[in-house]
């Protein structure tokens, strides 16, 4: 495929970001960690990468925004552009040895997402897409499954960390779903979760309590692969409520309507004590 310009840059800098991404994860049990929160860890090679990643992206476009995991919120000169970074999503499979992480990139143009890159660099994977230009992995078109029922569909979900999100109703969700579809799936990496639904890899994928870091490639990813995303009560706005989910256009409505029905058992039962 011929890039754009502007996929051109987001790439270089992915891959210049993740250069010695390789040594750090084969010496990952030497890693620097702290811990941030319960299960939650930041790694050196994390800070590094989001450090690599924002000096080559305000270099070729100076005055951008950004919006990273670890440094937040940055304003730029240029306020009608924001990048949004995650170093490495899926931390916790890094730094456990798990071959499945992921850089991403997002560029939002005036509240809008206009394109995303998503780079696997242990499997050389490397998912781009540009608003109106089409999904790509590694030059290869991308476009989401034509399944039309949750029976026929592996369906990914994320699971609520310890500490963190509504675990009560996170059962409910899965015992829906899992009652309907061929098989639940939870890989560790929310990127390359919808990278994978846009590859037609997964049928579908849900999660809740997500920051805009973990979802906003993938969600350009998933729409110019004609796949549909919204937040799980069919809004919009997933970059705020954190609350996604990404199928085909057939799936959509179903898996829906059984996490609807997920959130209203859960809070009967949360109701009746």
């Amino acid at each position: 495929m011929a890039r754009s310009a502007l996929l051109n840059v987001m790439v270089q800098a992915a891959r210049k970001a993740t250069r010695n991404i390789r040594r750090d994860f084969g010496e990952v049990e030497n890693l620097q960690v702290s811990m941030k929160g319960p299960a939650d860890f930041v790694s050196a090679a994390d800070r590094r990468v989001e450090q690599a990643l924002h000096q080559e992206l305000e270099r070729v476009r100076p005055g951008y925004g950004f919006l990273m995991e670890e440094s937040g919120a940055i304003k730029g000169a240029d306020q009608s552009h924001r990048w949004i970074v995650d170093p490495i999503d899926g931390t916790t499979n890094f730094i456990h040895g798990i071959p499945h992480f992921a850089v991403s990139i997002a560029l939002e143009r005036h509240g809008e997402l206009v394109a995303g890159v998503i780079y696997n660099p242990i499997m050389d994977e490397l998912f781009v897409a540009e608003r109106g230009g089409g999904a790509f992995l590694n030059d290869r078109r991308l476009r989401v499954t034509q399944r039309r029922e949750l029976s026929d569909a592996v369906v990914c979900c994320g699971i609520p960390h310890r500490g963190r999100g509504d675990h009560a109703l996170f059962r409910h969700e899965l015992a829906r779903v899992q009652a309907k579809a061929t098989g639940i799936r939870r890989s560790g990496s929310a990127a390359l979760d919808l990278a994978y639904v846009a590859a037609g890899r997964y049928d579908a994928y849900w999660e809740r309590g997500l920051k805009p870091w973990d979802i906003a490639a993938g969600i350009v990813l998933v729409r110019e692969a004609g796949g549909t995303v919204s937040d799980i009560d069919s809004g919009r706005d997933m970059l705020q409520t954190g609350n996604i989910m990404a199928t085909n256009d057939a799936l959509h409505g179903e898996l829906g309507r059984e996490l609807k029905a997920a959130q209203t058992a859960s809070s009967a039962r949360q109701a009746a004590g």
